[in-house]
């Protein structure tokens, strides 16, 4: 007889956020979001750093064959090529760090490797990011309002391609449907994040020119290792009290406001949009 395993629905469901129907409360999400940072920044600094030195090498070589960084910055043609190169390069490993915070988010454990453990969904997530790349910028061209709220409202659309197993084009129309009644919120949550940023270079601004510069540099690197993790913990924090997460665990499970089900392990395979616990 197979065993049985109990698939757990966690925080909200598409049905109810294509309603509008969820609550956004930002100071419990800050809270939490700081917690799981003081967990587990490590692994996913560490997944950051490869994604953002992976980027860089990709960079130098790209630009190296294009002409050089110069001849790059002065043909929009070749920066545009390079920015899909190295989108194509960083996403699928960014998309695990993504994952990391959606993990956070119902109380699992990660560690570094889950940075290369969607690699199986990379074609997805680099096509989601140049979608939502597009659009964003044809938003900020067009004006800066409509950019600032596609960036807003397709900031979740990564998990829903990994998580749910959405199509591109199908995780950027849902962000859309349901990001917009809480747009406000989001906006609030998103700006205070930024202005975080702002002010952890304001150290480096004030003493670079001065022999204290090290020390703003030393400062600006603590800063974004909490910030960083921060951010994507908030994202899973968010994506799962809108769209909820699946988890598969063998273990008892009562909890009221999770949707449970049993079904036999034999049933569950690597491609099921859940997690395992």
């Amino acid at each position: 007889m197979p065993e049985k395993i109990t698939i757990v629905q966690v925080g909200g469901n598409i049905e109810s956020a294509l309603k509008g129907d969820y609550q956004i409360d930002i100071r419990a999400i800050f809270t939490e979001a700081w917690q799981q940072t003081l967990k587990s920044r490590i692994s996913m600094n560490v997944g950051l750093l490869f994604s953002v030195l992976l980027g860089m090498l990709v960079s130098f070589v790209g630009s190296n064959y294009l002409g050089g960084i110069e001849a790059v910055l002065a043909d929009p043609e070749a920066s545009m090529l390079l920015n899909v190169v190295v989108t194509i390069a960083v996403w699928p490993f960014l998309g695990g760090v993504e994952m990391m915070g959606v993990s956070h988010a119902v109380g699992m454990k990660t560690n570094v490797k889950m940075t290369f453990s969607f690699l199986q969904r990379a074609s997805w997530v680099v096509l989601c990011a140049l979608f939502t790349s597009v659009l964003i910028s044809i938003g900020f061209q067009l004006l800066v309002l409509p950019g600032v709220f596609l960036a807003i409202t397709l900031s979740l659309t990564i998990p829903l391609v990994i998580e749910k197993k959405m199509t591109p084009m199908k995780a950027i129309i849902l962000s859309i449907q349901t990001l917009r009644f809480k747009f406000l919120s989001l906006l609030y949550i998103y700006v205070v994040l930024f202005l975080s940023l702002v002010l952890l270079f304001m150290p480096l601004a004030l003493l670079i020119e001065s022999s204290f510069a090290p020390l703003g540099i030393i400062v600006l690197l603590i800063g974004i290792s909490f910030l960083a993790p921060l951010y994507y913990n908030v994202k899973g924090i968010l994506y799962r009290e809108i769209f909820g997460i699946s988890i598969a665990t063998d273990k008892y499970v009562d909890n009221p406001h999770n949707s449970t089900k049993v079904v036999p392990k034999a049933s569950q395979s690597d491609s099921d949009d859940t997690f395992s616990a």
